[in-house]
């Protein structure tokens, strides 16, 4: 099985090879991948190049260095590549999801491109971090990301020297996350990426705007929601434009008044009577079944509708009320039809694990956090890569239908015993400050 699983790498890396402009970039995408599938304790580009060439290894970093940090490939054509290996076996046609997700990446210092203080997902508390936007192509059996964009903070977008200094684009201007989110969503329509129901957490449903250009792209969505976000509930509806007295413009706005008032989210929840309350189980999670209480109600959002002339098209509103709590904890605006189950609600909004899991394999096993530059195209060009040994690696599982992790690459050879670190005191060669991620373990 080794040595069959070797040929297809082989074979994929010749596939993903072909984006790479130039033939002479194959041995370092194979050196790269092949390093970030290995067991090691990090995947900064050292000690990827002490594995690639244990008794070489300044040369062979300088080489990984300028195939990583300064070769103009595009990560669009490689991450199409890997798109296009992985899709046949996700089996889309039971399910197509598109996921919308972002991920922080701790580090010390100012001066990575769009490193700031700022709230960092996998901490859960603001801290100095990059932050990077995804969406991710998945089905009930896998998935992988197909779009990787860091966010610029304005602190890092309308500053020219920074923004020199780090190389970033002319063309990126400042955008928020959910404005990121729906062009890697619009460009990934023209694209023609197989269409799916978009799955993405609160911070991006309760944006109105950004809901409403799903729509605008024909894509259904299950997304969360604040609890705060405001509905018209059933049987409650604004009132119409007030009446024309002849004089001005004639009125054509939404009004509210005395029992035409919208309500939270949260506030339609706790008004619902128990027998709208459902028991249901959606997976089997590492240690036990999940299972939890929901209910779904048909509504209109409400939100800043007073400058509109007619109500938004209702939607589901799925609310889960576990027993053990004593209050809704999570809500969901979805656009799929009005005859979808309650069943089906639930197993969308729930989606979302596998884009928590993709990121958990790539920091955790793959080094998407570990790069050391300071770079714009560095940034991107290694979290390319790492999507690139991921996806190799999740179509194996697939095919094999396994959790487990195949071994793509035989064993390097063990390091000479005159190579020093390039951080040793006998080195002479610079080295950027690590950051204090946590180690890797060994893949299981």
């Amino acid at each position: 099985m080794a040595k069959r699983v070797v040929a297809e790498f082989d074979r994929y890396m010749a596939h993903l090879g072909d984006a790479l402009g130039y033939s002479t970039r194959n041995e370092h995408l194979t050196e790269y991948c092949g390093g970030l599938m290995l067991p090691l304790k990090r995947k900064s580009i050292e000690p990827l190049a002490a594995e690639a060439d244990p008794r070489n290894v300044p040369a062979k970093h300088q080489a990984l260095l300028h195939f990583v940090a300064n070769a103009p490939w595009a990560d669009r054509a490689v991450l199409d590549r890997v798109h296009g290996y992985l899709e046949p076996h996700l089996d889309l046609e039971q399910g197509t999801f598109w996921m919308v997700d972002d991920t922080g990446h701790r580090k010390y210092g100012s001066h990575s491109v769009g490193v700031a203080h700022q709230y960092c997902g996998n901490l859960g508390k603001d801290d100095n971090c990059q932050v990077a936007v995804s969406l991710s192509l998945a089905s009930a059996r896998g998935s992988v990301p197909i779009d990787y964009g860091l966010y610029l903070p304005k602190s890092w977008a309308f500053d020219r020297k920074r923004r020199r200094k780090a190389g970033v684009p002319e063309e990126v201007v400042f955008q928020t996350k959910p404005e990121i989110a729906l062009a890697q969503i619009r460009a990934a329509r023209a694209r023609g990426v197989r269409p799916g129901v978009v799955i993405a957490d609160a911070a991006y449903g309760s944006d109105t705007v950004w809901r409403e250009g799903l729509g605008e792209l024909g894509l259904p969505y299950a997304v969360g929601v604040l609890s705060s976000v405001t509905v018209w509930p059933p049987g409650v509806k604004p009132l119409p434009p007030a009446r024309y007295r002849g004089r001005g413009r004639v009125p054509t706005k939404l009004r509210r008044g005395p029992g035409h008032e919208p309500m939270s989210v949260k506030q339609l929840a706790l008004q619902l009577k128990d027998s709208a309350w459902r028991t249901l189980t959606w997976r089997e999670g590492t240690n036990k079944t999940l299972t939890s209480r929901f209910a779904c109600v048909r509504v209109h959002a409400a939100h800043r509708d007073y400058q509109r002339t007619t109500m938004r098209a209702e939607q589901w509103l799925l609310i889960e009320w576990p027993r053990a709590e004593s209050e809704p904890i999570k809500y969901w605006l979805s656009s799929l039809p009005a005859d979808t189950p309650l069943e089906r609600l639930v197993d969308m909004a729930k989606m979302r694990w596998r884009i928590e899991h993709d990121y958990h394999e790539l920091k955790q096993e793959f080094g998407l956090s570990h790069y050391e530059g300071r770079g714009w195209r560095g940034f991107h060009h290694h979290a390319t890569l790492c999507i690139a040994a991921y996806g190799f690696l999740t179509a194996q599982r697939l095919k094999e239908g396994t959790k487990k992790n195949p071994c793509p690459r035989p064993k390097t050879p063990s390091l000479s015993k005159d190579h020093q670190p390039r951080a040793s005191r006998q080195s002479t060669a610079p080295r950027a400050r690590l950051d204090s991620d946590a180690a890797i373990s060994n893949r299981l």
